[in-house]
């Protein structure tokens, strides 16, 4: 099922045969250098799961993103319940991952901008969307989307000694 469409991608519902690639994607260090750790196969499988879950219960989710040129699967953008506790929590977060051949091309931007266009809709009054402080190209795209900076945080699922820890938090009133 196709959701949303920009000039060059596809945001449609998930098919079994994206798996491969997503778990592919999920172990790529490029892809998951900001992340405490890459995911394996069975790790992939859970949040494939996940995804799909969230999408029976919520009725969005994050959105499998296809290349319209090429057809093919490169990643995810959309909506995702935060899963932790903060102040700032219960929540829904914006968020995107795409494969390490599809970065420095704008799709990120271009998915989340179309996807947050929708919030209101799909009745998400406050979208936020964090990343570790050292991820500057997903903050430029938070900013790129029209977010603004609402703090940091330390990431509570994260050791306070990790480079990661230090989050950056974002948010979009619809």
């Amino acid at each position: 099922m196709t959701y949303f469409e920009t000039e060059r991608l596809i945001l449609r519902g998930w098919r079994e045969d994206d798996l491969p690639i997503f778990a592919a994607m999920n172990c790529d260090e490029r892809v998951m250098r900001y992340f405490p750790a890459t995911l394996t196969i069975a790790e992939t499988r859970q949040f494939f799961e996940r995804i799909k879950d969230e999408f029976l219960r919520k009725g969005w989710g994050l959105y499998a993103v296809e290349e319209k040129v090429t057809g093919k699967f490169i990643g995810y953008v959309g909506f995702h319940e935060i899963g932790f506790d903060a102040d700032f929590t219960p929540g829904v977060e914006i968020g995107w991952r795409l494969a390490a051949d599809y970065h420095n091309r704008g799709y990120a931007t271009e998915a989340a901008t179309e996807v947050l266009s929708h919030a209101k809709e799909l009745g998400i009054d406050r979208v936020y969307s964090f990343t570790a402080k050292v991820n500057v190209p997903s903050e430029r795209v938070m900013q790129k989307i029209g977010m603004e900076k609402a703090g940091e945080f330390a990431h509570p699922k994260l050791p306070a000694d990790s480079p990661l820890s230090l989050h950056l938090l974002y948010r979009h009133d619809t």
